[in-house]
């Protein structure tokens, strides 16, 4: 009974809280009027928290529910999708190939085309429809020009084929103005950073018999995308990138002087781009070299042609074919040619590449100046299979991913064959990869340790060191090379030069060190960057581009903190001879002033251990010196004005406190003192300053000369108001 009414409660109490009228504050009024007390108001409460807690367990059940019949309406929308660009490419062909029929054919050829269609419509409907493009993966035509589609088009139709394709690619018309281009393959890719392994973007490539194409999606409309960038397949190289899960399916495209590595949806799909890409690059150099021989080859007249061709003419009419067949006539027959093959497998199994090199330099010479017929088209084809095979064993060699101990020498072995192979532009830029790599990875090993002095030391000797030995291998390995290479080197080391600096500030400008800290780190990478001068390579001046903004901010920090002490001096300035008690600090502080180059100190000292100046004076003369030796060890020219600027604004902070007591202190015997002190700073210490700075800059300062000059205001009138400023 109790169970019932509380059910009866319960979904009442539902129906008052789903009503359209209902308010909440109303409702806790009501409630509140009607309940006996506390207790009732707490059963209450937890009716609603019942009610809250089943209402969200079945919203969750809906939710779930609405969710996984979400995903399978997405799943045969994209079915639907692929069948109808499947369908839709089907009639495409259809109609290319109907076209293509002369007019008197063509209630045939129609009668033809509705039977393929209907046959291939059912063909749309089954698993196979969407198996045969995989997603707009599947092959259109082989390089060679012969279709893997049973109805492939000829020419006309493969250009129909491109250009319906490629209307769904924006800023990519002027493409289609090539002759002779067709679509080879194309695919869904995935793009991730060479660097860090990190997904970029999806993009789709479409491989032509010339070029790779590389689009962009555009996910606000379905289905078409955007031109990001086109390669031509002369300067393309493929390699296979191993898999390392989660990263795996991948392969890598190197086009000097950059990489971009892409992921495809499975292993199948990316050995298909791998082998139709080599197939296509193949296919490419081949039909080049017929088109280079073809134009090398002299023409004869066009009546040899048609004797040559007519079965009535005589024989001795034949002779000038003869040599023809004398020219295609190449022995092969030798058995290491016949051998090479299998050798070259042997010496790249085997890691022997000077071998097998060797091999290939022999080949080639024996066939640098003979034709090339059938037979030894066929070897050429087997050879460059096994310089393919080579070539990535040696770009692996290369890679970072291998054991970067050893330096720059242990590079030297797949370089050298690289080289000899006739890719130096490659071995140029797997060479500097490598290095930098090997680089970043040695900085980073370094410990910090608790002075930064001595981390900065271990950091410049191990970047330094590493630069150099770089520089020396590079010379040793690219020696009679093209100067380009030399041009990509001075582009890195410029590079490498960017990584040390970033490790430099942040241990030295970063943690904010004294100024004289800082100083001593500037100093010793300029002496480890002088080193490179012994090699021809003067890095001085990145280091200085590099830095310079650190160093204004230490500059103005460090002017800062001194303006800031000097003020706060002053405010508790009471113009009183310096008491030192004793000797030792007497002498302690004569030797200070003569390091800041005062050599006429004592003259300001009296009796016993009294000095005749103020203690604020004494202790700004120190830190100003101070400030200005430090600042001298980090200047350049860049650095002219910062430096000039920081020193005119400290000194006047001292120039206009001398100059605003001297105006307002009415005892003599202070005044007096006030102007002694003045003397000092005009006459000693400005010109100390003056005098340093032009030692350590190499020219002389006129903002710091018409400082000077303009104290004869007070020295010619102290009861004068007028400031110094």
């Amino acid at each position: 009974m109790a169970m019932a009414m509380s059910d009866s409660g319960a979904s009442r109490l539902r129906r008052q809280l789903e009503s359209g009228g209902f308010e909440a504050r109303l409702y806790v009024k009501q409630l509140s009027q009607q309940s006996d007390g506390d207790r009732d108001l707490q059963e209450h409460r937890q009716r609603i928290q019942a009610l809250a807690e089943e209402t969200a367990q079945n919203l969750k059940r809906n939710v779930y529910q609405n969710y996984r019949q979400f995903i399978e309406t997405a799943r045969e929308i994209s079915y639907l999708e692929s069948e109808m660009y499947q369908l839709s490419h089907l009639l495409t062909e259809q109609k290319s190939s109907l076209e293509s029929i002369p007019l008197t054919l063509l209630p045939a050829a129609a009668a033809a085309g509705a039977a393929a269609a209907s046959g291939g419509e059912e063909g749309v409907g089954g698993a196979g429809g969407r198996d045969h493009l995989r997603g707009q993966a599947g092959f259109f035509s082989t390089p060679g020009g012969a279709s893997r589609d049973a109805s492939g088009p000829g020419e006309e139709g493969k250009q129909r084929t491109l250009t319906t394709l490629l209307e769904k690619v924006e800023g990519c018309r002027h493409l289609l103005e090539t002759p002779g281009q067709y679509l080879v393959y194309n695919g869904d890719l995935v793009e991730y950073d060479a660097d860090h392994m990190a997904q970029l973007q999806r993009v789709h490539g479409f491989l032509m018999n010339d070029c790779l194409l590389v689009a962009t999606w555009l996910p606000q409309r379905r289905g078409m995308y955007r031109y990001n960038a086109l390669y031509s397949l002369d300067g393309l190289a493929v390699v296979n990138v191993k898999d390392n899960p989660p990263m795996k399916d991948m392969f890598k495209l190197l086009m000097f002087p950059e990489s971009r590595i892409f992921q495809a949806e499975n292993a199948k799909i990316k050995r298909e781009w791998l082998e139709v890409l080599e197939e296509t690059k193949r296919a490419l150099s081949e039909k080049r070299r017929r088109e280079q021989e073809e134009a090398a080859a002299p023409r004869g007249p066009p009546q040899v042609t048609s004797k040559a061709t007519n079965p009535f003419e005589d024989d001795e009419e034949e002779e000038p074919a003869v040599p023809e067949v004398e020219e295609e006539n190449v022995d092969l027959s030798m058995e290491w040619i016949q051998e090479l093959p299998e050798d070259l497998d042997v010496c790249i199994a085997q890691r022997d590449f000077e071998g097998a090199v060797d091999l290939l330099d022999k080949l080639n010479h024996y066939l640098e100046d003979k034709p090339s017929p059938p037979p030894v088209k066929e070897l050429r084809a087997k050879v460059e299979e096994r310089v393919r095979q080579l070539t990535e064993v040696l770009v692996f060699e290369l890679s970072p991913d291998r054991s970067l101990r050893g330096g720059p020498r242990a590079t030297r072995r797949a370089v050298s064959q690289l080289i000899r192979l006739g890719q130096c532009t490659k071995a140029c830029e797997l060479f500097l990869r490598n290095r930098a790599a090997a680089v970043h990875t040695a900085i980073r090993q370094l410990r910090i340790e608790g002075a930064t002095l001595l981390y900065i030391h271990k950091l410049c000797h191990v970047f330094f060191t590493s630069l150099l030995e770089t520089a020396r291998e590079f010379e040793i390995d690219f020696a009679g090379t093209d100067s380009g290479c030399y041009s990509a080197f001075v582009v890195w080391a410029r590079s490498a030069m960017g990584m040390f600096v970033d490790a430099f500030s942040k241990q030295v400008f970063d943690s904010k060190e004294s100024l004289s800290t800082a100083a001593e780190c500037v100093k010793v990478a300029k002496e480890h960057c002088q080193q490179l001068g012994d090699i021809g390579l003067d890095l001085t001046f990145i280091i200085h581009a590099l830095l310079v903004k650190d160093i204004q901010g230490a500059l103005h920090s460090y002017k800062e903190i001194i303006i800031e002490a000097t003020k706060h001096r002053n405010s508790e300035e009471m113009w009183r001879r310096m008491n030192l008690m004793t000797p030792e600090a007497l002498g302690k502080l004569k030797e200070e002033m003569k390091s800041c180059g005062v050599s006429n100190f004592e003259q300001y000292t009296g009796d016993d251990c009294w000095v005749n100046l103020s203690y604020t004076v004494v202790a700004f003369t120190k830190q100003t010196m101070g400030f200005l030796e430090e600042a001298l060890k980090l200047y350049f020219p860049e650095l002219h004005m910062v430096l000039l600027e920081s020193l005119v604004e400290i000194i006047l902070v001292a120039v206009q406190h001398v100059d605003y007591s001297l105006r307002c202190e009415q005892d003599p015997e202070k005044k007096a003192f006030i102007r002694q002190n003045a003397s000092f700073l005009y006459e000693t210490v400005l010109p100390v300053v003056e005098k340093r700075f032009e030692e350590g800059v190499g020219k002389p300062a006129k903002q710091l000369q018409d400082l000077r000059n303009a104290s004869r205001l007070i020295r010619v009138n102290p009861e004068s108001t007028t400031s110094v400023v």
